[in-house]
């Protein structure tokens, strides 16, 4: 069994999809932008910042060699393990909470990300950690700019019904836990089968299970590469970012 761990704040990357809807061969994660590939560039956001202690990847099976090849040649040297992926989002974020049951203490905060979410502010990652190490975990979240109607269910078509925008938040990604609580969740998810089908993530099936979720900073520019599209709007930023 090996030893408690120092590190108090661990980031687990989920690089566990196939991503066909980008029209590549290869999974999204590994695609290169700019001669670097997705996967690096969230890896340094975490690499540099300082209350990051260590990180785990979650990986898509076939890949870790590969993975851990190009960890060695950018230096993210706060990389310790490298899980294999499950065949769904949670079975994948399961694997690498389980695998962390010897490493981290309850009180440790594990802080989720997705790893085609290369963009991530460090002052989100701050936000979400400070928010989680007060209420016992922290969702990065933004406000809907846009008005929210539902469908009518006998006409598809229409509407007769909106939900006011200022009661809602969409989240993503980093989402920071208590290992504790992460833990037994994930246990108590997949012995009751209960939230971990579909679209579900560990904030929906915390929810699902009676758990309440507290609001952290998110940015419009932290957003998930998808499409093809997406790949072009993320060459856009970097540009950005070399020319400021």
């Amino acid at each position: 069994m090996e030893e408690k761990k120092a590190e108090k704040n661990v980031a687990v990357i989920i690089a566990g999809g196939v991503g066909s809807r980008t029209g590549q061969e290869i999974p999204k994660q590994f695609i290169n932008v700019y001669d670097k590939p997705v996967i690096i560039y969230t890896l340094e956001k975490f690499q540099r910042h300082p209350l990051i202690d260590a990180i785990e990847v979650v990986c898509i099976d076939g890949w870790q060699e590969i993975l851990r090849a190009y960890a060695a040649q950018y230096q993210i040297t706060k990389l310790k393990w490298i899980v294999t992926g499950g065949a769904t989002g949670q079975e994948s974020i399961r694997n690498g909470v389980f695998f962390l049951k010897d490493i981290c203490a309850p009180d440790d905060i594990v802080v989720i990300h997705d790893g085609i979410r290369p963009m991530v502010d460090s002052s989100v990652l701050t936000d979400v950690l400070k928010v989680a190490r007060q209420y016992g975990n922290g969702v990065a979240s933004l406000p809907y700019n846009e008005q929210i109607f539902v469908i009518d269910r006998e006409d598809e078509g229409s509407t007769t019904e909106y939900i006011p925008r200022e009661t809602l938040r969409r989240v993503q990604t980093p989402q920071a836990y208590r290992y504790g609580e992460l833990y037994e969740a994930y246990q108590e998810a997949f012995e009751k089968q209960k939230g971990i089908y579909g679209s579900a993530y560990a904030n929906t099936m915390m929810v699902e299970l009676g758990h309440r979720l507290y609001f952290a900073k998110g940015s419009d520019k932290n957003f998930k590469i998808t499409t093809k599209d997406d790949l072009d709007l993320l060459k856009a930023y970097l540009k950005l970012e070399q020319e400021e």
